[in-house]
């Protein structure tokens, strides 16, 4: 009997910190899943779900014109968005994340300015970038002033160059998350593993490279799985920047913007198509799932434990 009782005092203490986190997430992730890969297999005139089709829609986005052509181009800006990330960005915030916790001068306010803009409004970036890169904005005038007019440009709207701008804009924005990540990694490294390949005679590099790197790596992976979900489902700052067509000619187009522009107005311009904008939904759940657990896969197994 007391037993039972125990047991019964402990589920009901584990579920009231469990239900209120499992309703949040039925509700607001796995209720919408279900019900856009519902109403994926219906067509639909505007907002009235008529017929059962089945995976027509799927195979119209994948086939079928301007479905097929608009999804792959904007499939191919996320890749973009994630190598240039995933490059650069973290690349950078692992370089400030080893630099800040060898404590060089000035660490402490590196720190805090390094993660400033990530508190900022995506909407105000977005606006104040747009001014600062458009033909008459900052950018142009520094060019200008520094001799160089020859390389002024419509950054954001020039095909070449906009999408490119977008993502330096959104590196420029969150590079001090990785930083700080990567940071809090380095600093739970044990010193005694430090000083005891600096005694062994490797440099910094070699310490670096064999010892550090090695035992960051779930840092890494949390990093990592956190860029593809970021680079999967841009939205906020191309919306603010370039506009829901992803302009210049759908150079800045993504799934997100591509999926909102589908499932709210068309594919281009016009009605909205519930069912494609819903099998757009799915494949963005798909393709974020599955990059996410390859990437844990890979990764967990080169982790290493002392």
């Amino acid at each position: 009997m007391q037993i039972k009782k125990k047991t019964l005092r402990k589920f009901g203490t584990v579920s009231f910190f469990v239900l209120p986190a499992l309703i949040i997430v039925i509700t607001l992730i796995v209720a919408p899943l279900l019900m856009s890969m519902f109403n994926s297999l219906f067509s639909w005139n505007q907002m009235v779900r008529l017929d059962f089709i089945g995976f027509d829609n799927f195979k119209a986005l994948f086939t079928k014109y301007p479905y097929q052509e608009r999804f792959f181009n904007a499939l191919k800006n996320n890749a973009q968005w994630f190598v240039m990330t995933m490059v650069i960005q973290n690349g950078f915030g692992l370089l400030f994340g080893y630099l800040l916790s060898r404590r060089i001068a000035g660490s402490e306010f590196f720190k805090r300015v390094f993660f400033l803009p990530v508190l900022f409004s995506i909407v105000a970036v977005g606006f104040l970038w747009g001014l600062y890169l458009s033909p008459n904005g900052l950018l142009n005038a520094i060019l200008k002033a520094t001799g160089k007019p020859e390389w002024q440009q419509a950054w954001l709207g020039n095909a070449k160059y906009a999408n490119n701008a977008l993502i330096l804009v959104n590196i420029w924005r969150w590079v001090g998350f990785p930083s700080l990540v990567f940071l809090a990694a380095i600093d739970m490294v044990p010193v005694e593993s430090i000083e005891a390949s600096l005694l062994d005679g490797a440099n910094s590099w070699q310490t670096f490279w064999k010892v550090i790197f090695p035992l960051i790596i779930p840092s890494l992976t949390i990093v990592f799985v956190l860029t593809i979900i970021g680079s999967l489902n841009v939205f906020e700052q191309v919306y603010c920047m370039t506009g829901l067509d992803g302009s210049p000619n759908f150079a800045t187009d993504t799934i997100g913007t591509l999926f909102y522009r589908t499932a709210f107005g068309s594919v281009d311009a016009g009605n909205p198509e519930i069912g494609m904008g819903s099998a757009i939904s799915v494949v963005i759940y798909l393709l974020t799932f599955c990059f996410s657990l390859i990437s844990i896969v890979t990764t967990r197994s080169k982790e290493v434990e002392l």
